[in-house]
């Protein structure tokens, strides 16, 4: 998709407007799991999450190849939104964005402070996608769209601070939704040839992706109910699918209980705040912690845009999930 110079020149770019997000080790995590855990903080970015990267050097490339471009149009469930309105604000562009019905509200809020025109429907991100790209037909705006390979090489940059900073990484737990943060993650690695494991984690309750790698085909799921909404993927890309099998050592999947449970866990050991998403790395790495004992393991909380309401509501359960799905 890219070498390691042009990753480098993203990194480069990306860096221009937000400085790289710190990876620490927190000792109480460590106490907790019996691995050395670093966290890769993406919930430090300007939007909160890892896709501002994708964003910013996503538009940056399409005014290079289409200065005429005005108008932009997407999908999302927030992060995505996030990130190219930002990019679409910095580079003078109007965006439309569509998300599904019922959708956080405080990520639509953050959507519209940044310029972009919300427009809610569908029941889900698929059916926001469906409308995205017919808005797109119809008025000639420039879809863009959840997969790109200069949003790979965008969000790649994570890994790439990540990787430089800390050494010898036995194993990293990195979320998946549409694909482009674990598939970013896997290229860096090649790139720099190491040989940390990578272990992507989806929901229990949208888990196509989960399917798709074990199956070896693009598996489709009929719902993707979970409070998680950056895992809330029911139609994984056949083109995020072929990296994710031939660079991810396996995809777990963890249920709504433990990714609530991951939620806590941050907030008590670290005081960071974490989305669902965000968590679910973390919830993957409790579920595997008997098999990761004394090893290097980074997390990837990918990002910290979670409702307020719903936080509070999770942070005051302090049930512990069972150890089955």
């Amino acid at each position: 998709m890219f070498d390691l110079n042009a990753l480098r020149l993203a990194a480069h770019a990306v860096h221009q407007t937000l400085a790289p997000t710190p990876q620490l080790a927190w000792p109480l995590l460590a106490d907790r799991l019996g691995c050395t855990v670093w966290v890769k903080h993406e919930n430090h970015t300007p939007t909160g999450a890892f896709k501002v990267r994708g964003g910013l050097l996503y538009v940056q490339g399409l005014l290079a190849r289409e200065p005429q471009t005005k108008g932009l149009v997407t999908a999302t469930r927030g992060n995505h939104g996030q990130s190219l309105a930002l990019a679409a604000r910095s580079m003078g562009l109007s965006i439309r964005i569509v998300v599904p019905e019922g959708n956080s509200l405080e990520k639509n809020a953050a959507m519209r402070a940044l310029g972009a025109t919300v427009i809610e429907c569908g029941k889900d991100f698929d059916e926001a996608r469906a409308e995205a790209a017919a808005l797109a037909n119809t008025h000639q705006w420039h879809l863009v769209p959840a997969f790109h390979p200069d949003l790979i090489r965008g969000v790649a940059t994570y890994a790439l601070e990540l990787f430089e900073a800390v050494e010898e990484l036995d194993t990293v737990y990195v979320p998946i939704g549409m694909g482009s943060g674990i598939c970013g993650l896997i290229q860096a690695r090649d790139l720099l040839g190491l040989n940390t494991e990578i272990v992507g984690v989806v929901s229990a309750h949208a888990d196509a992706f989960a399917q798709s790698f074990e199956q070896g085909r693009v598996v489709c799921t009929d719902s993707a109910h979970t409070f998680a909404d950056g895992l809330a993927c029911r139609q994984p890309l056949p083109e995020a699918l072929a990296i994710i099998a031939q660079g991810a050592a396996r995809v777990i999947r963890v249920s709504d209980r433990e990714i609530e449970h991951a939620i806590r866990v941050y907030h008590e050991t670290t005081h960071n705040t974490a989305e669902g998403a965000g968590a679910a790395a973390l919830a993957g790495l409790i579920r595997e912690q008997s098999q990761q004992q004394g090893r290097r393991v980074a997390l990837i909380l990918s990002g910290a845009n979670i409702d307020r309401q719903l936080y509070a509501g999770i942070l005051a359960d302090g049930v512990e999930p069972s150890a089955q799905l």
